[in-house]
């Protein structure tokens, strides 16, 4: 599983928006829209900010391991 479809299934599940995300986060939402897509790369950075956001490990969130924590 690729970040994408982790940042979207988090995303859904946690019953947020993508501008509700992108807004805690401090992105536009269209920045947003592009990670979740896969249209930009997603930068270190952020990949930090997400995983804290949804508490969950970076590994997780990069797809490496299934175990949120």
């Amino acid at each position: 599983m690729y970040y994408t479809e982790r940042l979207q299934q988090l995303r859904e599940d946690s019953d947020l928006t993508q501008e509700q995300v992108a807004n805690a986060l401090g992105l536009k939402r269209e920045q947003y829209r592009r990670y979740e897509t896969g249209i930009n790369e997603i930068k270190a950075s952020h990949i930090i900010k997400f995983a804290k956001f949804y508490n969950v490990t970076t590994d997780y969130l990069l797809g490496l391991t299934n175990k949120k924590n």
